[in-house]
């Protein structure tokens, strides 16, 4: 701009100093270039000499490269062979570890199947409770566990109604045995309380052996044949005579019970098992129309009544809360009550000393029996005072009747005997003694007619039948 502005010659003037500076530089680089030219010249030399070396060299390494592709090809394969098989290990790792971690899961599931199978609910409960704690959380990632888990609920719902089902069908299965083990229980008690009289004979035999030693000899020999004999018949009824616990299958009340109980639901079951049993209870109570007929449908009724109890009284030894003493004392006394207003009408229609009879020992026994089985039965024996009345009053009626039949036959004329068979024979009936008479030879007559030596046997077997009725009244 200085150029410009200073002097209207100075653009020429600026052109021609630049020319020269220019031409100045291009000296320099004139001479420079010369100073260079030979190495240039014997670089571009060098490099067309290696030129050819250069095409050798790449053919060699084309060459060289194209062989160790052809070599190389069969490690390649091999590498992604060895690649493949360690993927595959690895997953074969995983798997196993995987299977590890299941195959318990499976095995228990196939047990709890098998336990299902075979009815042993129980261990069957066991084994869901291992699964949920135990096995099924280390898996639960897998859809066939989540499938188990939801099918462990409908499988405990469906044991209870199982088990369930199998209580109800031993309900119905005892009330239907009830007589039966009944029957076998007033057995036993009774062969005890023979076996027990046996002891005591034997015992009074022992006492007056050193009193009467001659004699009791012979009637020691007899008793002790006859308590032989009663410990055979004793012996013989313990192999033919079964248990409660032998005629009945208890086990559906214990897995029942063990089954609710572990599921958190024992008191159910409990008021379940108590309300059915009550039912029972009135219908083993409820007396048959004509039960007072004969001593059968007497039986029937006191087997069926001990039978209900002697199960009762099993199952309150043997579970542990199911009954308890308290429940079966009100179940007694409710029972109790009813069998003494059900005797107390039944044998009111009885005229029949001898039912009375019968039904009396019935009674005893079924006393005996349940008091055996730790039940208060006082009550039942002031009820055998009560019928020993009436027993007394039925032998009046029929003994009246006798009476009245031999005064009916008789002729009111003195006995005649013709010799002295015929007067022992009379005596025998009837204590009569008369000195005078025994001095005057046969014939000759007694000075009573044969309604006195009847009348005489009559009284006495009035005697013998009125105490039958007081023997084992424990009183």
């Amino acid at each position: 701009r200085s150029v410009y502005d200073d002097q209207p010659n100075a653009h020429q003037k600026f052109m021609e100093k630049l020319d020269a500076c220019i031409r100045n530089h291009d000296r320099e680089i004139e001479k420079m270039c010369n100073f260079h030219h030979q190495g240039f010249v014997d670089a571009i030399t060098e490099l067309l000499k290696v030129r050819a070396d250069a095409e050798k060299l790449k053919v060699q390494v084309t060459d060289t490269n194209r062989r160790l592709q052809d070599a190389g090809k069969e490690v390649i394969a091999q590498t992604e062979e060895i690649i493949r098989c360690r993927v595959q290990q690895r997953n074969i790792t995983t798997v196993v570890e995987k299977l590890q971690l299941c195959l318990p899961v499976l095995e228990m599931y196939s047990k709890l199947k098998e336990q299902m199978s075979v009815k042993r609910y129980y261990s069957a409960l066991k084994t869901m409770e291992q699964l949920e704690n135990l096995y099924l959380p280390r898996v639960s990632q897998y859809r066939f566990c989540q499938i188990m888990i939801e099918n462990l609920p409908k499988l405990r719902e469906e044991i209870k109604e199982i088990s369930m089902s199998d209580l109800k069908d031993f309900l119905e299965s005892i009330r239907k045995h009830s007589d039966r083990i009944g029957e076998t229980a007033m057995k036993q008690a009774q062969q005890q309380k023979t076996f027990s009289t046996a002891l005591q004979k034997q015992n009074s035999v022992n006492y007056g052996r050193n009193m009467h030693l001659g004699r009791n000899r012979i009637l020691e020999s007899k008793n002790e044949i006859t308590l032989k004999r009663t410990f055979e018949d004793e012996d013989e009824h313990e192999e033919e005579v079964l248990t409660a616990q032998d005629l009945v299958d208890f086990s559906p009340v214990y897995r029942c019970l063990h089954i609710y109980s572990v599921l958190g639901d024992g008191e159910i079951f409990e008021n379940y098992y108590r309300k059915q049993r009550r039912k029972q209870a009135r219908l083993v109570l409820q007396p048959q129309s004509s039960m007072h007929e004969t001593v059968e449908g007497y039986r029937r009724y006191f087997s069926q009544i001990v039978g209900f109890f002697v199960v009762e009284d099993h199952i309150l030894h043997v579970t542990q809360g199911l009954v308890t003493r308290t429940y079966t004392d009100e179940l007694w006394n409710m029972a109790l009550s009813k069998i003494i207003a059900v005797l107390r009408t039944h044998s009111s229609y009885c005229s029949d000393p001898d039912l009375v009879l019968e039904l009396k020992n019935l009674i005893v026994v079924f006393a005996d029996t349940l008091q055996g089985y730790g039940f208060p039965v006082n009550r039942l024996f002031d009820l055998l005072f009560e019928i020993r009345d009436q027993y007394n009053e039925t032998l009046l009626k029929k003994w009246s009747g006798l009476f009245r039949d031999i005064f009916e036959a008789d002729n009111y004329s003195p006995i005649p005997v013709a010799n002295e068979e015929e007067y022992r024979i009379v005596i025998s009936k009837f204590p009569f003694q008369d000195p005078e008479l025994d001095k005057q030879s046969f014939p000759k007559k007694l000075p009573m007619s044969q309604s006195v030596p009847q009348i005489y046997m009559q009284v006495k077997e009035f005697i013998y039948a009125s105490l039958k009725f007081s023997e084992s009244l424990h009183r």
